[in-house]
């Protein structure tokens, strides 16, 4: 093996080059080394997080003095069978990926390139020369999620337990629920392999679902579906029992549909796993949510809303006492909205109180009742008791009913500030639903401090995202909404390796924020709707959600077609 000479050779440090180019001083750096003693991390990793040096600055010069290039590889076009040629705990390990073969040698990205022992292990394991590229430490363990996904491991698996189960296609239900022993059962090591994967993907739910000739299995990431599909439909049956006994559902019991929980830990996160199961025509689909609970809650200011409206939103949420409500359909991010809102408000000196179906992450300080409307603890019932345990905040987790909404306003109504969320299109239409569940239009009137409606559209994919010119249709179509509009700026993606083929890279909030005029409380008091809505209309700082999607197509943070599939039912409101 011939080995190319080492950037690390020049005994770079990289504390001595930031100081002696003046990004840092001498203090800063003492420090910045007593930090990475403490929490046994990089130096350059640690003057990043300490906010003593900006990333860009750091590699510019990292590449400059080793004279090597510096790659971004959100823009990078890899190839996903060349970049498997370094296992992937090696890969994580060094923070290192292989970028491209250039002849009998293989450029090879790292996060850190005058790590010798990295360099000189990789290129043991290559067994080529190796020429090394500086890459975003960041950039690389994203690219690692898309590459290093779990599909083959996962179809391997699926053969290994189809050849368990036996031709009448049951299990031996013992071994199943042998719990740590039996960590090494195919069936296990399946579950294990497609939850990783899951999580890699970023995906919030996955879908098990029996066909009549086939095991769909799939995962819903940004909103849409991705399926794969085993043909060996035969361990559908041992997927499902094993789910149910984790679960702690009756195994039993194939004809009801059932809803459970557990809790699993992957990838050094913790997540807890909300289990659906339903009888279907070729026996159960399971549906599983993924709560991850070992990251950071979300605060106010990662929701994306624009700097006003988060300003307006943190002056109600202050208000003693009141109802807020978040409308959208089921997967807009509402429970998001309103566990940042509980963040803010979560301290000792309040006394907050939530009910929820199901409790879906567990917040500290914070009284959480989970609705069992079996027994009777529906949510009027858990209501009126909370209201006898002295609570400054309520969060309801939804109006679903005429005799909740009525209590949840009368609190609002009597010195409680009262959260909870609406299924509605839009802002305006809140007012409507809640006249129309029979709720008294002057409890409406009394409490009501605003509403915000939401939706999540899915961005336009960095690395592959290029401007986009409207067809004839799409022409028509904003000429008809928006005459005179600009097109300049649409974008749509290409599809690349970084987001799966789709165009899409991660999704961003959209919101419709409304505040109750005098006018719009008085048409609220006489029960009128229509009222209401021209009330709305003229509301100068009112603008409605189908105008903040099309505004972000127009922006190019999301294209032209998501802000159609989203926004499609709103636009009616823009004529």
């Amino acid at each position: 093996m011939s080995t190319l000479s080492r950037p690390a050779d020049k005994k770079i440090r990289l504390g001595d080059l930031l100081v002696e180019n003046g990004l840092i001083s001498a203090e800063q750096l003492q420090h910045a080394l007593g930090e990475q003693r403490r929490l046994g991390a990089k130096l350059g990793r640690t003057l990043i997080d300490l906010g003593m040096v900006r990333e860009n600055d750091m590699l510019a010069l990292l590449s400059r003095q080793l004279a090597i290039p510096l790659i971004d590889l959100r823009s990078y076009r890899f190839d996903p069978m060349l970049v498997r040629k370094l296992p992937e705990t090696l890969a994580r390990r060094f923070r290192s990926i292989v970028l491209k073969e250039e002849g009998e040698a293989y450029l090879v990205g790292m996060a850190d390139p005058t790590d010798l022992f990295a360099f000189d292990e990789i290129a043991r394991q290559l067994g080529r020369e190796v020429r090394i590229a500086l890459v975003r430490e960041d950039d690389v363990l994203r690219t690692f999620d898309n590459v290093y996904r779990r599909t083959e491991e996962i179809s391997t698996l699926a053969q290994e337990l189809s050849e368990e189960v036996s031709n009448d296609g049951m299990l031996d239900l013992s071994q199943l629920a042998l719990g740590e022993d039996a960590a090494d059962a195919p069936v296990v090591k399946l579950l294990q392999s497609l939850f990783v994967d899951a999580l890699q993907a970023g995906a919030s739910d996955i879908h098990i679902e029996p066909d009549s000739d086939c095991l769909r299995l799939r995962q819903r990431v940004d909103g849409v579906l991705n399926e794969q599909v085993i043909r060996e439909k035969q361990i559908a049956s041992a997927l499902v029992l094993r789910l149910k006994l984790m679960a702690g559902l009756n195994i039993s019991e194939k004809r009801l549909p059932q809803d459970g929980r557990f809790h699993i830990s992957a990838r050094n996160r913790g997540i807890d796993v909300r289990v659906s199961t339903m009888p279907v025509q070729h026996g159960e689909s399971v549906v599983m949510r993924l709560l991850d609970q070992s990251g950071a809650m979300l605060n106010l200011e990662t929701l994306g809303m624009p700097a006003p409206m988060l300003a307006r939103f943190r002056h109600v949420l202050r208000s003693p006492s009141g109802m807020i409500l978040v409308t959208g359909p089921t997967g807009s991010g509402k429970t998001t909205s309103l566990y940042a809102a509980l963040h803010s408000l979560n301290g000792p000196e309040r006394k907050i109180i939530t009910v929820e179906d199901p409790v879906e992450y567990r917040l500290p300080r914070i009284s959480q009742v989970q609705v069992n409307a079996k027994i009777g603890l529906d949510f009027a019932a858990v209501l009126r008791s909370a209201l006898r345990q002295d609570p400054d905040v309520i969060l309801v987790g939804e109006m679903r009913d005429q005799e909740t909404a009525e209590i949840g306003l009368r609190a609002a109504m009597t010195g409680h500030l009262v959260l909870s969320t609406l299924h509605t299109n839009d802002a305006v239409g809140t007012a409507d639903r809640l006249l129309d569940m029979g709720a008294p239009g002057y409890l409406l009137a009394a409490s009501l401090r605003c509403i915000i409606a939401q939706r999540l559209v899915r961005r336009v994919c960095d690395s592959c995202g290029e401007p986009q010119l409207p067809d004839a249709n799409e022409q028509a179509w904003l000429a008809e909404l928006r005459p005179g509009t600009s097109t300049a700026g649409l974008r749509r993606g290409r599809g690349c390796q970084h987001c799966n083929g789709t165009g899409y890279r991660g999704r961003v909030g959209v919101y419709e924020y409304l505040e109750p005029t005098v006018d719009m409380l008085e048409a609220l008091r006489r029960g009128g709707h229509e009222g209401f809505v021209h009330a709305a209309s003229r509301a100068p700082l009112h603008r409605p959600l189908a105008q903040a999607v099309l505004d972000y197509a127009l922006d190019g943070v999301t294209t032209l077609a998501e802000a159609k599939r989203i926004g499609g039912e709103l636009m009616p409101a823009m004529r």
